[in-house]
């Protein structure tokens, strides 16, 4: 791998952000990394111009997992199985309950969560390129964008080693093959920790370098 190309770093969350009794057990962000940010591209956008000139009424504009029906579901994992050997995939899993009051604010919680997982991913593949090209999701709670998207540069800018050449973006999911492919993977593992399901993670599961429990110690985090 070329020391001068950049490589491609496609994030995804998973589970609500909230803390009540009914909100998920965990929370979950999942990255795909690639020098290759369109692969497997071809192979989903033919599919997915077959599911709209199919006789079921599949308007699909991009594909999202949890939205998704059984079927294109199963057929999506089998396209990203296929054309996975060109990505790395990283996940953080939180259990929220283990999380101090002091960090359950979103503006907080999401951008610590996001910078924990992008110093693991960045430093682990640090040396094999020349700059990080990061794209998140559109970012949740629209009301609290603008908050949230400072809270994340400025936290990158502290937990980031210093020198590292990254840029952000915030992208529309149905902009990126890469940020679909993310979504199904960070579904899949959220179905395994949520649910015990584990017939799509094992499709993904080649591919992902790490799965970090980051409370499994048993404490808190607060600081």
């Amino acid at each position: 791998m070329g020391a001068q190309r950049p490589l491609f770093v496609f994030l995804d969350e998973g589970g609500d952000l909230g803390f009540t009794p009914d909100g998920s057990r965990f929370f979950t962000l999942t990255s795909l990394a690639t020098f290759n940010p369109i692969a497997g591209y071809e192979a989903l956008n033919r599919y997915r111009y077959a599911c709209l000139a199919s006789s079921h009424n599949l308007d699909t504009e991009y594909f999202h997992c949890a939205d998704d029906n059984r079927y294109v579901r199963k057929r999506v994992f089998e396209i990203i199985a296929s054309h996975q050997s060109a990505f790395r995939y990283d996940s953080l899993i939180v259990e929220k309950r283990k999380t101090h009051p002091s960090v359950q604010a979103q503006e907080r919680f999401y951008p610590e969560m996001l910078g924990y997982l992008l110093c693991h991913v960045l430093k682990s593949v640090a040396g094999t390129a020349g700059e990080f090209i990061i794209v998140t999701d559109e970012l949740p709670l629209k009301r609290k964008r603008r908050a949230i998207e400072k809270a994340v540069r400025t936290t990158l800018s502290r937990m980031l080693p210093d020198g590292l050449r990254y840029r952000l973006y915030h992208h529309a999911s149905r902009a990126h093959a890469g940020l679909q492919i993310a979504d199904y993977a960070n579904w899949a593992i959220l179905r395994k920790w949520e649910r015990g399901e584990t017939a799509f993670y094992d499709l993904i599961k080649p591919r992902l370098a790490s799965e970090f429990e980051i409370f499994r110690s048993g404490g808190v985090l607060y600081y």
